[in-house]
């Protein structure tokens, strides 16, 4: 690893000292362009003024709301945008270069303030309704110069407040100590299952994220709270917005990265819109298997986005995600078919898509998105002599048809309602599970040898109101009923509210309360059959209270406090002390994957906490960074009625990121983070069931080493005539530590053993955009 080191840091060098050598010395200029419409009805805003802060550059908005600045020298800058009515809006990292056209678009909320003598200051941060608390927004450039993060937007939303992982390289995000299944991701209006490859099954993990960072415009997360718009999911709500193609020129990217390279093309449609594609591949396969690993991943994503403007008032748009995902093993000896032994295979083929229309009428606006989500799994785990073990072989397909509508009934008072219909037309599971690897409480074999197919339809109504009622007190109100034909009892009403008070100009006493209901995966309804439709949501009632703070436009700080109780939470038949969290399964041995076992809506449990967080946007002041600090405890009490600590009860998360630009080339920032370690299950170590977990002391063993790791990166941009080059050097666990992520059972010496990350890792990553 010191060698690896060593050649990333002298290629970096080489490479900046190749390229400092070759830049040439003409002018370098650049374009911003972009559009202003009102942030309720996206209308259009004609006449607003745009202006490149610190510069003489702006321009002017037109009839249709866009804008152009052309000749701006090329550099790293805040844009502001200002019209009158409207408060004034400020976003940083706009990054100009001499390749393509930086897209900006900006969001503008009304104001009582209507003339031009009232001087109001721009902020770096806007605020929406449907997420009064807990809630951050991360642009394209805070995921991808993150330390740590390989431009990965899950894993840049694990640095925010009440968000964990269950070990490092994942992305299953444990969010205010909920399982990772309780997650829900929204891409371009689009509700999707899973956006990792490799993702785990009837989850939302997997190592890394689909989305390529460069579609990315800014990604909101909240880690509770939210409106009833959203649904079918009880923690929490990452809300990822795709830019659109580059309208004014062709324009392309190639990059290498720390997981792989791939290509990016963009252009405009004559004069009515725009298109964007990429391709990647991993060269994962190639570093395992000079490594001499004996498994090999290997992956593909694909994606592509097409808008089109029909007329001044409507618009089409196109999305498509694919990924393939597939995992290979070298079994040339005994060692390596012994490694392989306790490796779950997830080889995957996914893809997402999208149509949707938006409908632009006076005081509003209507969004129709026709949808199709597809994954097929492919998951074997083979013993020594190659014998499968455990077999999944299935595929989910659901069709989806999301109608949104957006009014202004007056300058105070907003209202949103609409429908979301579901129908998972393919539902298919071919399943193995042998007697051994499921044992019901007695210690009795209950295997597992199905084929199913079936269908379920789901539907959500829901309304939701937002008013002023006085200049300081905003109140947001809603309901949501949901529908499901899968289960017994098939329909649920969810309330709920937020109050946002103004103690003045900069800060807010924010308070919501609500409740949430997440029905079973598809793949739970597997496990036990005769069972399945009797299965109800899961539910989660909460209340958090916080207060944020504006001390400067560029600075924030958010204090929260939650309180989250769950009932009808998935309890497990053959393992009564527990409830069902599963995460990434890479071992069958280790427990029943995948909630391929009887449940009964039994649990209960609870999860509280305290959070601080303060963010530092880049302006005049070339210093960026957060922190966040969390403090959660999360109990549940399963079928024998003793309360546990939830096994994804990470007591203290801690995060910290600082970065510093010295000039328009060179970056340097670093990350540290710490959080406690997870419960652990203890093993049997003697008898015919040794190496199994030991369920009468669920969550009762020694708690995972405290987690920490300071990471740092270092980036080097060069504008030539048309093409800008970005080079970065980024050093994960710079001091080696060897976190623990899990205890495991070793079937060769019968012994339990820590399972340890990989310390120090170095990687170097170099983007060419014309």
């Amino acid at each position: 690893m010191q060698r690896l080191f060593a050649l990333s840091f002298i290629l970096f060098c080489c490479f900046s000292i190749v390229s400092s050598t070759a830049q040439d010395s003409t002018r370098k200029t650049g374009i911003i362009t972009g559009s202003v419409v009102n942030a309720i009805t996206q209308a259009p805003i004609a006449g607003a003024t745009i202006r490149v802060t610190g510069t003489k550059y702006g321009a002017v908005s037109k009839a249709d709301g866009k804008f152009t600045i052309r000749n701006v020298p090329a550099g790293i800058y805040s844009v502001q945008a200002n019209s009158i009515g409207f408060t004034p809006l400020s976003k940083s990292d706009i990054i100009v270069s001499t390749g393509k056209p930086y897209i900006i678009g900006f969001e503008l909320q009304e104001t009582s303030l209507q003339t031009e003598e009232v001087e109001v200051t721009a902020s770096y941060f806007s605020r929406n309704p449907e997420t009064i608390t807990s809630t951050q927004t991360l642009n394209a450039e805070d995921v991808r110069r993150a330390p740590g993060v390989q431009e990965d937007i899950v894993r840049a939303v694990a640095l925010l407040p009440g968000v964990s992982v269950t070990q490092a390289g994942r992305n299953d995000l444990i969010v205010r100590g909920g399982a990772p299944f309780e997650n829900l991701f929204i891409v371009d209006n689009l509700e999707v299952p899973n956006i990792n490859h490799f993702g785990t099954q009837g989850s939302t993990g997997g190592p890394l994220s689909i989305i390529n960072i460069d579609f990315v415009r800014e990604a909101s997360f909240a880690a509770g709270g939210f409106q009833t718009r959203f649904g079918d999911r009880v923690s929490s709500l990452t809300n990822i917005s795709l830019r659109n193609g580059n309208e004014e020129q062709f324009g392309g990217e190639l990059n290498l990265s720390a997981t792989g390279f791939g290509i990016i093309g963009e252009g405009p449609i004559a004069d009515k819109g725009s298109y964007l594609f990429s391709v990647r591949r991993s060269y994962l396969d190639l570093i395992f298997k000079a490594a001499g690993f004996s498994f090999i991943p290997e992956y593909w994503d694909f994606q592509t986005k097409v808008n089109y403007r029909l007329d001044a008032s409507n618009s089409l748009t196109f999305l498509a995600i694919g990924a393939l995902n597939t995992v290979t093993f070298n079994n040339d000896d005994a060692d390596d078919r012994a490694n392989n032994e306790r490796i779950l295979a997830p080889s995957q083929n996914q893809y997402f898509s999208g149509l949707t229309w938006k409908s632009l009428f006076e005081n509003g606006y209507a969004a129709v998105t026709l949808g199709r989500t597809f994954s097929t799994f492919e998951s074997r785990q083979r013993d020594s002599t190659l014998t499968d073990i455990f077999r999944n072989t299935s595929s989910e397909g659901e069709n989806s048809l999301r109608s949104d509508i957006f009014l202004q009934l007056s300058p105070s008072t907003e209202l949103t309602f609409g429908n979301t219909a579901k129908f998972a037309s393919q539902l298919r599971y071919d399943l193995l599970v042998p007697d051994y690897l499921r044992r019901d409480n007695n210690g009795i074999g209950r295997g597992l040898d199905t084929l199913s197919d079936f269908t379920a339809f789901r539907n959500a109504t829901y309304i939701t109101l937002t008013s002023k009622l006085v200049e300081q007190l905003s109140v947001t109100a809603g309901v949501r009923l949901d529908y499901y034909d899968f289960l017994s009892n098939s329909t649920y009403f969810s309330p709920r509210v937020g109050l946002s008070y103004s103690t003045h100009e900069n800060g807010a006493i924010n308070i919501t309360a609500g409740r949430y209901y997440q029905p079973p995966q598809f793949i739970w309804l597997v496990g036990d059959k005769s069972n399945g439709n009797a299965l109800q949501p899961l539910r989660a009632d909460q209340i958090i209270a916080g207060y944020e703070l504006k001390l400067t436009p560029s600075l924030k700080i958010q204090a929260e406090t939650y309180y989250k109780w769950y009932a009808n939470y998935p309890a497990r038949v053959f393992r009564p002390q527990a409830v069902l969290s599963p995460s990434g399964f890479d071992d069958v041995f280790n427990d029943i994957p995948f909630g391929l076992e009887p449940i009964v809506n039994a649990g209960e449990g609870y999860a509280r906490g305290f959070e601080v967080f303060m963010q530092k946007k880049l302006d005049d002041i070339p210093l960026y960074g957060l922190l966040s600090i969390s403090i959660n405890q999360t109990r549940f009490t399963a079928l024998d009625g003793i309360e546990r600590a939830g096994s994804f009860d990470s007591r203290y998360i801690g995060n910290i990121a600082v970065g510093y630009r010295f000039n328009e080339e060179w970056e340097l920032s670093s990350k540290f983070r710490l959080a406690s370690g997870l419960p652990t299950t203890p093993f049997i170590e003697s008898g015919d069931r040794i190496g199994s977990l030991d369920f009468s002391r669920f969550n009762e063993g020694e708690r995972l080493p405290t987690f920490h790791a300071l990471d740092i990166r270092l980036d080097k941009r060069w504008n030539f005539t048309g093409l800008q080059l970005v080079t970065y050097i980024d050093i994960q666990n710079i001091y080696g530590r060897k976190n623990v992520s899990a205890i495991r059972w070793d079937r060769r010496t019968n012994k339990a053993e820590q399972n340890e990350s990989i310390g120090l890792l170095p990687s170097i990553g170099v983007n060419i955009e014309f």
